[in-house]
């Protein structure tokens, strides 16, 4: 399978976090001492090394890490999963969008995250591995998250469809929880963190029980990004903050667009949070 692209280039970091910051581009030229020309020029794109790291240090975010995502020189290691675990990229208009399937192999449980744009290879591997799924999580209400939700529910009519009570979904039968809230998916803990700011009622879900620690966080966080919001930007990071860089250092981010990274590398190499 080929890798999946980063989510975001350097420009468009640059451009959420100036539009989530409320700064005007005549404000952060003057703060960074570099022409409006050139900040075009770099908000469109193109690699002025000089000045991309004079904007970072007045956008918060860390120059070198956002030099690295600039020269493409980074890219995450994917910790494997050995069983237990399987992701899906499905394309939806002009970007491709994640679902994820955790199982426990004795009991044959299982439990989904969002739909991406198609769960017809979804539901090939719960059928493949004989797996009763019980649960259909849902990071968000988005339509690229939930798009195909009605298939995956006609598929496996049993499936329990969950999302947060800030966001119910609008689904029959749907339920909602409070964050807190622990499931069991046999011998695995799944448990809810309000994390909002991309949108309302944004859930991150913490797995326990598999290979490694496992953080199913929607659009809240992106290998070297972070989902956009001109309204929530601020309650996004602290909540990202508080609840997803508190995690263990190995736990392995599961985002809703992008590939999968670890909470040890987007410390070190996402320029929004990196030190």
């Amino acid at each position: 399978m080929p890798l999946i692209p980063l989510e975001d280039n350097f420009d468009d970091v640059i451009n959420k976090v100036q539009r989530g910051l409320h700064i005007s581009d005549e404000d952060l030229a003057a703060r960074s001492e570099v022409t409006l020309e050139d900040l075009a020029k770099v908000k469109n794109g193109e690699m002025i090394i000089a000045v991309i790291r004079r904007v970072a240090r007045h956008l918060r975010l860390n120059p070198n890490a956002l030099e690295a995502l600039a020269r493409k020189n980074w890219y995450p290691e994917i910790p494997v999963f050995p069983r237990g675990f399987a992701a899906f990229n499905t394309p939806f208009e002009d970007m491709t969008v994640n679902s994820y399937l955790i199982w426990d192999p004795k009991t044959k449980e299982a439990a989904a995250f969002d739909t991406g744009a198609s769960t017809e290879d979804m539901i090939d591997v719960i059928k493949t591995e004989r797996l009763r799924l019980q649960y259909i999580f849902i990071t968000h209400t988005h339509e690229d998250h939930i798009i195909d939700l009605p298939r995956l529910t006609a598929a496996f009519p049993d499936a329990e469809v969950w999302s947060h009570v800030d966001a119910p979904v609008e689904h029959p039968g749907a339920q909602n929880f409070k964050e807190g809230v622990h499931f069991h998916v046999g011998s695995h803990d799944i448990k809810t963190l309000l994390t909002p700011g991309h949108a309302v009622g944004q859930t991150t879900f913490f797995v326990s029980g598999l290979s490694w620690p496992l953080a199913v966080v929607g659009d809240s966080l992106f290998a070297s990004s972070v989902g956009g919001s001109p309204t929530g930007f601020a309650e996004q990071l602290r909540t990202n903050r508080a609840k997803i860089f508190n995690l263990p250092r190995d736990t392995v981010i599961a985002p809703g667009h992008g590939p999968l990274t670890t909470l040890a590398q987007e410390k070190k190499h996402n320029p929004v949070f990196a030190h």
